[in-house]
C-alpha cells in the first residue's frame, strides 16, 4: 500500500532526474539561500546522518517550533527567552520519554524483532516492496559489526555499493570485500567458485 505515496521528481542542473519521497533527499537537492531554510537542510541531514530515519518529521517539528516563535516574537518577548524555553521543555519531554521508555534486549539468537523495527523504517522508502528482504540484510549487516557489550555500531565498516541495472531482489549482503574489477580476458570463467577458501590480494 505504502508503495503508491506520493513522490517529487526532482531535476538537477546538470539534468539528472531524482524520483523520491525522503525528505533528507529532497531537500539536498533544493537550492536554498535562505538563511534558515540552510538550517533546515542541515537539520534534516544530521538526522540522516545519526539515525537514518525520520527526516520528514524533524523538519516539520522544527518548523512549527519556529512558527509558535514567531507569535512569541510579535509578543515582544526576547528571542533568548524563548530559546530557553525551548530547551526546558526539551529537558520535560526527554525525562518523560525515560520514564515510559521500554528495554529493547537485543539477542542474536533472535533477530525478528530487530527485523520488524527495520521493517518500520522502511515502509516510507523506495524499496519497500522488498522490505523484508532488505530488513534482514540491514539487521544481519548491523549484527556483524556491533559491539554488542559497548552498545555501539561503527558504520564505517559497513558499505553501500550500488550498480546500474537489474532489480531490488538482486541486492545481497556480501560479508567481506567486494573488488570491483572487469575481466580482463573474454575467456575468463564467470561462474562463481565454491572450491576456493582463500585469496590472496596483491597490493600495489
Amino acid at each position: 500500500k505504502q508503495w503508491y505515496q506520493r513522490r517529487v521528481a526532482i531535476t538537477a542542473g546538470d539534468g539528472d532526474i531524482t524520483v523520491t519521497n525522503d525528505g533528507a533527499t529532497i531537500l539536498s537537492k533544493m537550492d536554498v539561500e535562505h538563511q534558515i531554510a540552510k538550517l533546515m537542510v542541515q537539520l534534516s541531514k544530521s538526522q540522516d546522518d545519526e539515525i537514518g530515519d525520520g527526516t520528514t518529521g524533524v523538519v516539520v517539528l522544527a518548523g512549527a517550533l519556529l512558527e509558535q516563535a514567531e507569535v512569541l516574537l510579535e509578543r515582544g518577548i526576547h528571542p533568548i527567552r524563548i530559546a530557553d524555553g525551548y530547551e526546558n521543555a526539551a529537558r520535560v519531554a526527554v525525562e518523560h520519554l525515560d520514564k515510559i521508555a521500554e528495554d529493547f534486549p537485543v539477542d542474536k539468537a533472535n533477530t525478528e524483532p530487530l527485523i520488524e523495527t527495520a521493517l518500520t523504517t522502511l515502509g516510507s522508502k523506495i524499496v519497500n516492496r522488498c522490505g523484508r528482504k532488505f530488513a534482514e540484510m540491514a539487521v544481519d549487516a548491523i549484527l556483524s559489526v556491533a559491539d554488542l557489550e559497548r552498545k555501539d555500531v561503527s558504520f564505517d565498516l559497513i558499505k553501500i555499493e550500488c550498480k546500474t541495472g537489474g532489480r531490488l531482489e538482486d541486492s545481497q549482503l556480501v560479508k567481506g570485500v567486494i573488488i570491483d574489477k572487469t575481466m580482463s580476458h573474454s575467456q575468463m570463467p564467470k561462474e562463481k567458485s565454491t572450491d576456493c577458501d582463500s585469496a590472496l590480494i596483491p597490493l600495489l
